[in-house]
């Protein structure tokens, strides 16, 4: 099951509390994949347990049943889409109830945001070696309404972006903080301790390639040095003969043994690592000179 498809299914887990917010759930579907009709109104859905749950809130406010119109296969995703319709006389005086709703009310408010991401919404997760990172999205097919649905997180301290997207607009949050920010007031509290988990996984793998990476240019570094120390060591052969014991030693012990590293080397010759490093500084400063 992909993220999205789970915080839907928590949002799921609860209904609506009064019709005022069934109403408000329903008018965000249909702004998100509905449509309003002359004699009533539709919506589509790739997700039956989606549709199910729209479709018994929609029969909790009217006490009519919806009736499945049209499926047709998204060869895309490889999945059906289902379209169900409540039209007729009746039915166009309930699509007016539900896009009059107000919005006012903040339970009502909500029930609009988590109608917006039941019907437009979607939320991926960065995983594995992956390059994507947190996005949350819902798209709206009218840009009056997705400015309606910044307004109404603006309400709940929650922000996003808009974009257009062909002819539809896109409300997003590419913020790991801001993506927890919505889940929490979705009080979708399964969702978010996944998004931490993730989170605290991503976290450390970002940690460990740079100690990696650091431990990768401490290496490349400690090489570079190892091989101009073995160039001038060479160079100046003939010298060597003429330093003090301990100096010879060591300028051919680093000749002989290019790629130890300072403490390799350093217990092959029997000495501290600082001792060592104080002789390489000494005949590099006197070759040099």
């Amino acid at each position: 099951m992909n993220f999205t498809t789970e915080i839907k299914r928590e949002i799921m887990k609860t209904a609506p509390k009064s019709r005022a917010c069934r109403l408000a759930l329903l008018s965000a579907v249909l702004r998100t994949c509905g449509e309003r009709q002359d004699d009533g109104f539709s919506f589509t859905s790739e997700n039956e347990d989606v549709a199910a749950y729209l479709l018994e809130v929609a029969e909790k406010c009217f006490g009519a049943r919806m009736t499945l119109t049209a499926a047709a296969r998204d060869p895309k995703h490889g999945r059906d889409k289902l379209t169900f319709s409540c039209l007729g006389e009746q039915a166009a005086g309930y699509a007016e109830e539900i896009f009059s709703q107000p919005l006012d009310a903040q339970d009502c408010a909500l029930s609009f945001l988590k109608g917006a991401y039941l019907g437009g919404g979607s939320c991926t997760l960065p995983r594995g070696g992956a390059k994507t990172g947190y996005h949350l999205e819902f798209v709206f097919p009218d840009d009056g309404d997705a400015e309606l649905f910044l307004g109404l997180l603006d309400g709940f301290q929650l922000f996003g972006g808009k974009v257009r997207r062909g002819e539809k607009s896109v409300v997003y949050c590419k913020s790991r903080e801001g993506i927890g920010d919505f889940l929490s007031v979705m009080e979708a509290a399964s969702s978010l301790k996944t998004l931490e988990q993730v989170s605290a996984a991503r976290e450390e793998s970002n940690r460990r390639n740079r100690v990696e990476n650091c431990t990768a240019g401490n290496v490349d570094r400690s090489l570079t040095a190892s091989a101009e120390q073995v160039r001038l060591f060479v160079e100046n052969r003939e010298k060597l003969s003429s330093l003090p014991s301990p100096l010879k030693e060591t300028a051919l012990a680093r000749i002989e043994h290019p790629t130890l590293s300072l403490q390799e080397l350093a217990e092959l010759l029997s000495i501290s690592k600082g001792g060592l490093s104080h002789r390489l500084r000494r005949l590099t400063e006197r070759f040099k000179d």
